[in-house]
């Protein structure tokens, strides 16, 4: 049913309902701090309240304009409510709500509203997310990235590597590439499966490596294609991949990415341009005092030395695991626990603590390979009794194959008479092989081991290929070298005293390079050449043993980008207007 109203009265009933919100909101206030009417209220009273406004619509009404319609009633939905005014209610008997006395009382409704929340201090770089309807305490941040909250950081798109070894995974922000995320993480898997094929006989030994490069090859090629280009770029560096030579070290020149490459092939042309000379390398010449303090020996010993060239029989401290023992031509493999590895300094836990490199363990723990037991001298006096210093020959320069300058590198095996030469490599200014060589043990010396893991020397290739003594070898090199021929070499020191030579005009790049804790702290050579060269050597990883030619070659070349490297400095200096 209905009852229709004029203007005036459903203006007059609408101002009384709202006196009497307004009565209700402000006592209220006292009680419940602002707290909302439904909060306090049940449902039972709201829908009292808007059946009184109805009846008096109905009371007032004239017929002239709206209806009020009672919707409830005839459902039902209401009957489980019971009615605040009960036997007094005066919607009876259209009210809705129930009216019997075992109706049990509704409890209120508690809706929370949420504080405001505070406004920002300062400048913020959060988007807001709407207002919660809830003042629970907020949820702790969990380590999921936020969905609907997003901080405008100036975070970069360049990959980051998630494994060391197997597919490499992009982490980047999606936002700010301009491929789409998962076109480059399908372009990587593609680059990383084909650097996996290539790099099939290094991978055991440098496990790391694909990923790492495909890693490195994906990053180079998003940085210099575009949005259209980036497919077409990544397929011509799989193509370039395919025609690679397979390569059977890391140091191979086709390890690497397309733009380590390309920088290799440019620096090595720009260092084979340059080929040293006497007078180019006379600044670097180690003065007599540079070489003392370096440990070079600068004078024969008295005496005609050889006197004892083997200390078989005898009771000496074992180098590796400071036990004594007995030297004998015929030693026990596995007599000696040690660490074939150097011990060095890491952060453990916040603390400093020395560890070998070979194994991680601590210097005080015991050795992790089995072994022979040997020893090592460094007297001069000691060295000379094994086998006699000498000093190059000083023929003058009229002989045409004595070089200006010559590279020099010996690998070395621990034998009865101490550490002795066992290979010596040599090469030209250019870095052009002129002698390369294995060396015969003298009369009455015998091996103890042949430090394959660092010499890279096998049994097999010694008694085959080994034919030359130390003194032949010493007359072979004169024909190359003499006194005034400038020896470059890495702690040349400790070949010139396997090799038995004196000479003073010497350039040392352990000195060129200085360690920054300063002497006798030296970088390793495969350090510097890594970081200077942008090449690897000496990566067997302990199985392989190194090469004394590739070693040559590689203090040849850092002395030629030492060399560049002043000669762009002073052409920057003297340039006119700078």
């Amino acid at each position: 049913m209905g009852t229709k109203l004029g203007p005036r009265e459903m203006v007059s009933c609408g101002r009384e309902e709202r006196s009497r919100r307004e009565v209700r909101t402000n006592s209220g206030a006292s009680e419940g701090a602002g707290e909302p009417l439904l909060s306090r209220r049940g449902l039972s009273a709201v829908f009292s309240d808007l059946f009184r406004f109805s009846i008096t619509m109905s009371e007032k009404g004239e017929g002239r304009a709206g209806y009020i319609i009672i919707m409830f009633s005839s459902l039902g939905l209401f009957y489980s409510v019971r009615c605040p005014d009960l036997q007094q209610c005066p919607r009876q008997p259209f009210c809705v709500l129930s009216h019997r006395d075992d109706t049990p009382d509704e409890p209120a409704l508690d809706i929370p509203v949420s504080s405001p929340p505070k406004q920002p201090t300062g400048p913020s770089s959060i988007l807001p997310a709407k207002r919660p309807i809830s003042s629970t305490p907020p949820v702790q941040p969990s380590s999921e990235p936020p969905r609907k909250l997003q901080r405008l950081s100036q975070s970069s798109s360049k990959p980051t590597q998630s494994h060391e070894n197997g597919p490499p995974v992009l982490r980047i922000n999606a936002a700010q590439s301009q491929v789409a995320l998962p076109v480059r993480q399908a372009m990587l898997k593609t680059l990383y499966d084909h650097f996996v094929i290539l790099y099939e006989r290094i991978l055991p030994s440098n496990p790391s490596l694909a990923s790492e490069h495909a890693l490195k090859q994906e990053g180079e090629i998003y940085t210099k294609s575009g949005k259209i280009t980036y497919r077409h770029a990544v397929i011509q560096s799989v193509a370039a991949l395919k025609r690679r030579p397979v390569p059977d070290s890391a140091a191979h020149p086709s390890v690497g990415t397309e733009g380590e490459i390309a920088a290799r092939a440019e620096l090595q042309k720009s260092l084979k341009s340059l080929r040293l000379t006497r007078s180019i390398l006379e600044p670097y010449i180690l003065p007599i005092t540079d070489l003392e303090r370096w440990g070079y020996i600068v004078n024969i010993p008295d005496g005609p030395g050889g006197n004892e060239p083997s200390k078989e029989g005898q009771l000496t401290k074992c180098e590796r695991c400071g036990e004594p023992f007995l030297v004998r031509r015929d030693p026990k493999p596995n007599e000696c626990l040690h660490h074939w590895g150097r011990p060095y300094g890491k952060q453990i836990d916040g603390k400093r603590n020395r560890i070998y490199s070979c194994c991680s363990k601590a210097v005080t723990e015991e050795g992790c390979v089995h072994g022979s037991h040997v020893f090592y001298e460094s007297d001069a006096e000691v060295l000379h009794s094994r086998h006699s210093f000498s000093k190059l020959s000083s023929g003058g320069d009229d002989n045409e194959s004595i070089l200006d300058v010559a590279a020099l590198d010996c690998e070395m095996v621990y034998t009865t008479g101490g550490m002795r030469v066992a290979r010596v490599s040599v090469v030209d200014g250019a870095g052009t092989q002129v002698f390369d060589e294995l060396v015969r043990m003298d009369e009455g010396v015998e091996i103890l081991d042949f430090n394959t893991r660092f010499s890279g020397i096998t049994q097999d290739e010694y008694r085959s290929k080994a034919l030359l003594t130390l003194s032949s070898i010493r007359r072979s090199l004169d024909a190359f070298i003499n006194g005034e021929t400038v020896l470059i070499g890495h702690a040349l020191e400790n070949d010139l005293k396997t090799l038995r030579i004196v000479h003073h005009r010497c350039v040392d790049t352990a000195v060129m390079f200085p360690h920054h804790v300063g002497p006798p702290y030296r970088r390793a050579l495969r350090d510097l050449v890594r970081d200077h060269l942008g090449k690897s050597i000496q990566v067997g990883g302990g199985t392989v043993g190194h090469s004394s030619l590739e070693d040559a070659i590689a203090t040849l070349d850092l002395v030629r980008w030492r060399i560049r490297q002043q000669q762009s400095a002073n052409e920057t200096a003297f340039k006119p207007g700078t």
